[in-house]
């Protein structure tokens, strides 16, 4: 596939509607064969998609129409698919809230006193304390038990497992809830579920699925309850079997430390593989005038014929957890050090600083806001082994929403463009110039059939060699002064 485009549905003048009409303009002509639109497309209630009530589309955002416009364009789909959790508000949680032990679904999410029992010891608030033999191993995306204490009909209290976010608010004795709650892969209701959406992502044109926080939905007494093993890898070849009969791609996402090796085993196993290296690599060999850790791990993906579909940004912040083992940790700080002083917000996990996870900024601010070097970066993404996904506001120069991050750190990197401002912008040539890389990528044969890729580093220069019989499209990057250029033979 050629470039993907990247953006919520309501990114580019308010709907996915107004996005089709953008992607129809002359200036766009050609860029695209893809498009990665986000979960807020489905009906959802948090973390802007990522707390899905249902895979509906909201037609307020997004219709069939609007995805047929898409596919008669030629631009084919990727979607998510959040494999660990849904909403509160979901029709199963709502059904266990309404009729508790009565409910159908009341084994379709994880009782946690049911999963802990002769693991621990019960509180005074009815909920079992995990021993500490079990804790001590267990990873936390947030501070305090991943729970919900949810009351019963009948006045019963009932703790059920709850990674991410979750908010209990009580007025007049009644008690309501947000949160994205965690399945139960050992209920067969899930994995109906999972058919289910699969088909559904298949019915509106997806031909790749993300699979968001799969590593989080296996879980087991005495392990981590993050990337088990063997259970993750267990349980994405059974979500893949399902995939297979409804003609989809899967892209496990999965933040690891490059020293654990994940990616490799994601991409033996015959997967997709998240390039989530490429961003802060690409910083840091800007940076430091130095491109030779970006020049190892693109001649590892050729050597190890991963296929990855890479990025700049994107809608989370700039990975660096996943850096650790391919950076030596004192680069990986600098790293960390420029972004934040352009203006980069880093969050830790739980709140600890010694488990950094990411940076929040977008790449154009990232990179000190010169244009010149966006547009190096571009170039040299567009010729990185692999499928390359843009950010819909690095396209159109985006830069840090200090305003937003009153809603949340990462809304920094996700604001949304009217119409006016990228009309005033596809006159620039910030724009235009990566547009026409993306025509570049998009429409050379070359990167569709090519008989080898060779990337090689000359002094301070990234040569990018691609090769079809005696035909070949190269290009030459100078991380001295950013310059490049690309010649066909």
């Amino acid at each position: 596939m050629g470039p993907i485009l990247n953006s919520y549905p309501d990114s580019m003048a308010g709907s996915l509607k107004e996005i089709v009409k953008l992607l129809q303009r002359p200036e766009f002509m050609n860029t695209f064969s893809g498009y990665y639109i986000l979960p807020s497309l489905y009906h959802s209630d948090l973390d802007r998609g990522f707390s899905v009530q249902d895979y509906g589309l909201e037609t307020s955002l997004a219709t069939i129409e609007d995805l047929e416009a898409l596919k008669k364009m030629g631009i084919q789909l990727k979607l998510d698919f959040i494999l660990n959790h849904c909403s509160v508000l979901s029709p199963q949680f709502q059904d266990l809230i309404k009729n508790g032990e009565n409910s159908r679904y009341k084994d379709f999410f994880i009782n946690w006193n049911e999963f802990w029992k002769d693991a621990g010891e019960m509180n005074e608030e009815g909920v079992i304390i995990p021993d500490d033999k079990y804790l001590s191993l267990m990873f936390f995306r947030k501070p305090g038990l991943p729970l919900l204490q949810v009351e019963f009909p009948d006045g019963k209290k009932v703790p059920y497992w709850n990674t991410f976010y979750s908010e209990v608010k009580e007025e007049n004795g009644k008690k309501t809830y947000l949160g994205q709650m965690d399945v139960n892969i050992q209920s067969p209701l899930v994995w109906q579920f999972y058919d289910e959406t699969l088909k559904q992502l298949a019915d509106y044109g997806a031909s790749i699925v993300r699979l968001d926080a799969f590593a989080y939905a296996p879980k087991q007494v005495g392990k981590p309850n993050f990337l088990n093993e063997p259970e993750t890898w267990d349980t994405l070849s059974k979500v893949s079997k399902f995939a297979d009969k409804y003609n989809l791609q899967l892209l496990p996402e999965i933040h690891a430390s490059y020293s654990e090796k994940k990616y490799e085993i994601i991409g033996n196993k015959g997967y997709l593989v998240y390039d989530f290296f490429l961003p802060g690599l690409l910083i840091h060999a800007t940076m430091a005038h130095d491109p030779t850790y970006l020049y190892n791990w693109a001649n590892e993906i050729i050597d190890k014929g991963l296929k990855t579909v890479n990025m700049l940004g994107c809608h989370d912040g700039i990975p660096v957890l996943d850096l650790k083992g391919l950076l030596p940790e004192e680069q990986i700080q600098k790293t960390m050090k420029y972004i934040v002083d352009n203006g980069g917000y880093v969050k830790n996990l739980d709140g600890k600083k010694n488990m950094y996870y990411q940076v929040n900024a977008t790449y154009f601010s990232a990179l000190g806001e010169e244009e010149q070097k966006l547009i190096f970066c571009r170039a040299i993404q567009m010729f990185m082994p692999g499928t390359p996904q843009v950010w819909y506001l690095d396209l159109f120069a985006g830069i840090n929403d200090y305003e937003a991050l009153e809603r949340g750190h990462k809304e920094i990197n996700r604001t949304n463009l009217s119409w006016e401002y990228m009309e005033d912008l596809l006159e620039e040539g910030i724009v235009l110039k990566q547009l026409q890389l993306l025509r570049l990528r998009n429409t050379h044969p070359i990167f569709k059939d090519y008989d080898d890729l060779q990337v090689i580093m000359e002094d301070h220069s990234l040569v990018f060699m691609y090769l079809k019989g005696e035909h070949s499209l190269t290009l030459i990057a100078d991380f001295d002064d950013y310059s490049f250029s690309i010649c066909e033979e």
